[in-house]
């Protein structure tokens, strides 16, 4: 029979500050708990799964879950969106990726120009809809790209689709990603191209396009390599470089990207679907959106039943995150924080606490447990738990 074994990160949905959270200014921060205590939002079905038993979070659920639920810590060094991914997928980044605060090097930025034959604005950390009403008018007039960066390992190339065309865009982040090396190897280059004619009307588009950091052999390596599919939705074939993905679907958005899902989960094939569901952290979370981020969860929770419908009985789904972006909290950030753990399976067990694990990599190690693929990467199974 063959068998799915589903990863959907609810992105940046974390549930309360890891005890280290200070040492990234983020003591205090617990996104899902904030979010529900300020809009109450109906999430009935992850709550049924076991959301609200999970150990120490800020809100409680009543009856009793139909899934295993838990929560883990991020092992990594960081609080970003390629570290909490890899990480799910068993691997452990020990040092963080580079930040840029003030800036990346006048040198670099130099040399970027002359590589593209363009000139740059910004060159600073920045809201992504801010900066361009800021520079967008003068992007217009000069064709010069806007660059900017956050708090994350990022290097984003802004341009109007009317000034640049998309696919000469996603080349300038070629150069760029080759170009940031040593030092300056941050985790991705990000092509953001927008449309509009002044400030105010300016929107990004959905052909976003992440050009991360080569990752390590990870679990989707693995399942790959065992003849398995390994079907990335969404960002996620950007975030691992393409690297170990066989099929993909780049939907953008949230509804496109679960409606991409609920297909994929009808297809006939055995292997991995790993899917992202981003607008909680690009849309609603970075923008300090309470109501919209609680609205964005509610949409996903209401389609649940139907991903359940879709399962078969060898299936498993693990409904996780891969970061904090806290709303209610200060800046715009990510946030350092435990992330949920919600399993589900039509032969698992019901109501199986799995209570604290010390890595993210403990999902990558319980699907190769399944698919009986020796781990040679990060983490700790939990199969044994669910099956009893």
């Amino acid at each position: 029979m063959k068998r799915k074994m589903i990863i959907l990160v609810l992105d940046s949905v974390g549930i309360g500050a890891l005890p280290d959270a200070d040492r990234y200014g983020d003591a205090g921060a617990d996104t899902l708990g904030h979010v529900i205590a300020s809009c109450h939002p109906d999430f009935h079905n992850l709550m049924d799964l076991g959301l609200g038993h999970i150990d120490g979070i800020s809100f409680r659920g009543d009856g009793t879950p139909t899934g295993a639920y838990g929560k883990m810590k991020e092992l990594s060094a960081g609080k970003d969106t390629t570290t909490g991914h890899w990480e799910i997928a068993g691997i452990e980044t020990k040092k963080p990726f580079p930040t840029f605060p003030d800036g990346f090097p006048q040198e670099f930025i130099t040399a970027f120009e002359k590589a593209v034959g363009r000139g740059t604005l910004g060159n600073r950390p920045a809201s992504g809809t801010v900066i361009l009403d800021e520079l967008g008018e003068e992007h217009l007039r000069t064709g010069s790209l806007i660059v900017y960066t956050s708090a994350d390992s990022v290097f984003q190339i802004a341009a109007n689709e009317a000034i640049v065309p998309v696919k000469e865009l996603y080349h300038y982040c070629e150069v760029a990603r080759e170009m940031l090396v040593g030092d300056l190897h941050v985790g991705r280059v990000i092509a953001r191209p927008f449309i509009g004619d002044h400030a105010g009307a300016f929107t990004r588009t959905g052909r976003r396009r992440d050009f991360s950091a080569k990752p390590p052999r990870s679990l989707c390596d693995l399942i790959a390599d065992s003849g398995r599919t390994v079907y990335g939705i969404g960002k996620i074939e950007d975030i691992f470089a393409h690297q170990g993905i066989t099929r993909s679907n780049h939907a953008a958005g949230n509804p496109a990207c679960i409606e991409a899902s609920l297909e994929a989960m009808r297809e006939d094939y055995e292997g991995l679907l790993f899917i992202n569901l981003v607008d909680t952290d690009m849309i609603y979370g970075h923008r300090r959106d309470v109501q919209g981020y609680a609205d964005a969860i509610a949409a996903f929770d209401a389609k649940m039943p139907e991903f359940k419908a879709l399962m078969g009985p060898e299936d498993i789904l693990f409904i996780t995150a891969d970061h904090g972006c806290d709303p209610t909290y200060r800046g715009t950030d990510h946030t350092r924080e435990y992330v949920p753990l919600l399993v589900y399976g039509k032969s698992l067990r019901q109501n199986v606490n799995l209570g604290v694990r010390e890595t993210f990599a403990d999902v990558s190690a319980t699907i190769l447990d399944a698919f009986d693929i020796p781990n040679t990467l990060a983490g700790k199974s939990f199969l044994a738990e669910l099956r009893g």
